[in-house]
């Protein structure tokens, strides 16, 4: 569980990012999330974007990836949720 404080960091660190997945009309499926958990692996803080014609809410997305093990869901802000993992090889992010 992230601290408000680990989770303004994230915030700060995810600004600049640009979303690399899109979650469609398919929804959230699980070679999706295999995906998302393999870019986490590799760059510990992502961005993740709604489209439009997404039959499941945002919310609703952003709780299935926070149940997932380790996943925490640092940000939901419009359509983009911020997705963060500590990896456990390639550890770029010091939390404060």
């Amino acid at each position: 569980m992230l601290t408000s404080k680990q989770k303004s960091y994230l915030r700060s660190e995810a600004h600049h990012l640009q979303p690399i997945f899109q979650i469609g009309k398919s929804g959230l499926t699980d070679a999706i999330i295999k995906q998302i958990e393999e870019a986490l692996e590799a760059r510990e803080l992502i961005k993740i974007s709604v489209l439009q014609n997404c039959e499941q809410d945002k919310e609703e997305i952003a709780d299935n990836l926070g149940q997932q093990a380790g996943l925490e869901v640092v940000q939901i802000i419009g359509k983009t949720i911020v997705i963060y993992k500590e990896s456990t090889e390639k550890k770029k992010i010091v939390l404060p």
